[in-house]
């Protein structure tokens, strides 16, 4: 053997540059998660004690008119949304405080721990140890300051209320994925007959056994994109048939409350009047044709402050159709 040759690498020596790969943006990920973090903290309190506050029939006209205009958007994460409140939502909330305190000690001793001089340079200490040592450092931080019992807690109990939601999503949409399914099926035989030939003679040799493959995952992705579309066109209708409703209702006690009742038209029990379906029925048909002018889907700019219910959404399908 030559000098020149390599050495063949191993499986060790390969998680050894990833390794190496990972410690080199730690530093810059750790800061954009310590200046980050506590904006979202911050504001995520804010909107949940504005929540908190609002008065019950203001509340419930806010949910009516999300399942008017976004049901068919988000119809996942509208579903988990109400499996959650009855699989242990309180239990949730209070899970979620607690993560929330516990990040929040970390992040303020993290800051503390930034500052650090103890050489007495000018420099703070983290800036001037390595990559390793940074995140040895802050290893030890988080170990030594979160509350163990705490966060384990907390996450036992989201897990729990994360496996009731996750069957009751997989009990709902059970026929879509099983759409999804066939779908895919039946598309796969005449593309896996005639598309993934073509593509076999097209690509090198060396990479002949890959079509089939791909052609597999595509028809896949198509089938799935289809099943989901049409139960976007079901949820839509139905959530905004749903929330339209709840807006009527909630607005006819809202009216009866701030002494609002011009020539006596509401009545005291909303089962004696038609004026709450004409009102949904009049929501449902903005709200569907909203989500059937946007086609099921919204497109920048507006999507950039909807990113977190987009990425829910997006893990949520694919969780229930794998």
């Amino acid at each position: 053997m030559g000098s020149d040759d390599k050495k063949e690498e191993t499986p060790l020596d390969q998680l050894e540059q990833v390794k190496e790969t990972v410690e080199k943006f730690i530093k810059p990920i750790a800061a954009v998660i310590s200046a980050v973090l506590p904006i979202l903290i911050k504001y995520g309190s804010v909107l949940w004690n504005f929540w908190n506050k609002l008065p019950k029939d203001e509340a419930k006209i806010v949910i009516g008119l999300a399942f008017c205009f976004f049901g068919g958007l988000y119809p996942l994460l509208f579903a988990a949304f109400q499996a959650a409140r009855s699989s242990g939502w309180d239990s949730m909330i209070e899970a979620i405080s607690v993560l929330t305190n516990e990040m929040t000690i970390i992040l303020e001793e993290d800051k503390k721990d930034n500052q650090k001089d103890e050489d007495g340079d000018g420099i703070p200490d983290v800036d001037e140890i390595s990559n390793k040592e940074f995140v040895l450092r802050k290893t030890k931080l988080i170990v030594t300051k979160v509350n163990p019992k705490k966060v384990d807690d907390a996450i036992g109990t989201l897990y729990k209320v994360w496996l009731g939601v996750a069957a009751a999503l997989m009990v709902k949409f059970a026929r879509t994925i099983s759409l999804s399914l066939a779908l895919a099926d039946g598309l796969n035989k005449p593309v896996q007959k005639y598309l993934a030939p073509l593509l076999a003679k097209i690509v090198p040799k060396e990479y002949s056994k890959w079509p089939s493959v791909l052609t597999g995952w595509m028809v896949k992705s198509i089938a799935i994109s289809i099943a989901w579309y049409i139960q976007a066109v079901i949820s839509a209708l139905a959530s905004a048939l749903q929330g339209g409703l709840i807006v009527g209702r909630a607005a006819l006690s809202w009216c009866l409350k701030k002494d609002l009742n011009p020539f006596g038209l509401i009545p005291k029990d909303d089962k004696d009047t038609y004026i709450d379906e004409v009102i949904g029925y009049g929501l449902a048909a903005l709200g569907f044709g909203f989500q059937v002018y946007v086609g099921f889907d919204i497109t920048f700019p507006f999507n950039i402050p909807l990113l977190p219910f987009e990425t829910a959404e997006f893990w949520l399908r694919w969780y229930v159709s794998t």
